[in-house]
C-alpha cells in the first residue's frame, strides 16, 4: 500500500457528546456519489473510527459563503443539518484557515452563520424553525397521546413528559421515529422536561444514528422552540442533554441560536484499506 495514497488526514470532534469525523475535502476530492460509504465505514464503531456522522468540508462557489459541508450520518444517510455539527465545522475551519472567526457556510438547510464567542463557545444561527404543529395527535405505545413538530433544518418530534429521565427513549424514539404521520421521512424524536422558564431536561432519539444519542443541537432547538410556543419556557433558555452538559438556546424574532462547547478530540490518519475504502 502507498503510505500517502493510502491515508487520509482526519479529525474527531465532539460538541455536548455528539461526535463527528471531518476531512478536509479540498486536498482529497472525495466525490459526493461515494461519500455515503465512507460514512458508513468510517463511523462504524469497533471496526471504523467511530462516529455519529462523517462531515466533508470544502471551498464553495457562491460569494456569500466561505465554505460549504456534506453531512452523512452514520448510516450512510445524508442530512440536510445538524446543530453539534455546525458548531464544531465552525470551529475547525478556522484552524485550518478555511474562514475566519465569524463566517458562514453552505449547508442542505441553507447558510449558517457562525462565531467564535469570548468564553471560547461556538454561536450558530440556524435557518428558520419551519412548520410549527402544536398538539399533534398521535397513537404510541400506551395509546392515543399528543405530540408536537417543527422543523428546525431537520424534522422534530417533541413530546413534553412529566420526567424524560424515566423514559426507555430506545423504544419510544423508534416508535416515533417510524410513526405513519412522520411518514415517509421519518423524524428526530425529543422527549423533554420542563425544569422551570429557563432550564429544560431533553432526550433524543437521533434519525440515522438509529439510537439515542448523548446530545441533539438541532434537536434541542426544536425543543425550546415547541416549549416556548406553548408558553412553557422564555426565549432565552438552557438545555441540560443527555450526557450532562448544557447547550444555550435563544430565540431572537425569527432567528433561533444555539451555543455550546465543540472540541477537537484528535487529529490523525485513517488507513483506507483497513476500511475497504479506496480515493480512487
Amino acid at each position: 500500500m502507498n503510505p500517502t495514497k493510502g491515508l487520509v488526514a482526519i479529525y474527531k470532534m465532539q460538541g455536548c457528546g455528539n461526535d463527528f469525523v471531518f476531512i478536509d475535502n479540498r486536498e482529497y476530492n472525495v466525490p459526493v456519489s461515494h461519500m455515503s460509504e465512507w460514512a458508513q465505514k468510517i463511523c462504524r464503531r469497533a471496526f471504523g473510527v467511530g462516529a455519529d456522522g462523517l462531515v466533508f468540508l470544502e471551498n464553495s462557489d457562491e460569494p456569500a459563503l466561505d465554505y460549504r459541508w456534506h453531512f452523512y450520518n452514520a448510516d450512510g444517510s445524508r442530512a440536510e443539518m445538524c446543530g453539534n455539527a455546525s458548531r464544531c465545522a465552525a470551529k475547525l475551519a478556522v484552524e485550518i484557515g478555511l474562514a475566519g472567526p465569524v463566517h458562514t457556510f453552505g449547508t442542505d438547510a441553507g447558510p449558517i452563520r457562525a462565531e467564535f464567542c469570548d468564553d471560547g463557545e461556538i454561536k450558530v444561527e440556524l435557518t428558520p424553525p419551519q412548520g410549527l404543529e402544536l398538539n399533534k395527535p398521535i397513537t404510541l405505545k400506551d395509546g392515543d397521546d399528543e405530540i408536537h413538530f417543527v422543523n428546525t433544518g431537520v424534522p422534530h418530534a417533541v413530546y413534553v413528559a412529566e420526567d424524560a429521565s424515566a423514559l426507555n427513549v430506545k423504544e419510544l424514539g423508534a416508535l416515533v421515529r417510524y410513526h405513519d404521520v412522520f411518514a415517509p421521512a421519518g423524524t428526530n424524536a425529543n422527549f423533554m422536561s420542563i425544569i422551570d422558564r429557563e432550564n429544560v431536561h431533553l432526550r433524543t432519539y437521533e434519525r440515522g444514528v438509529e439510537d439515542e444519542t448523548f446530545a441533539c443541537g438541532t434537536g434541542a432547538v426544536a425543543g425550546v422552540v415547541v416549549a416556548n410556543a406553548l408558553g412553557l419556557t422564555g426565549t432565552d433558555v438552557r438545555v441540560k442533554s443527555s450526557g450532562g452538559e448544557i447547550l444555550s438556546i435563544s430565540i431572537e424574532g425569527n432567528s433561533v441560536f444555539l451555543k455550546g462547547k465543540a472540541l477537537v478530540i484528535y487529529s490523525g490518519n485513517a488507513v483506507l484499506e483497513s476500511l475497504g475504502l479506496t480515493l480512487d
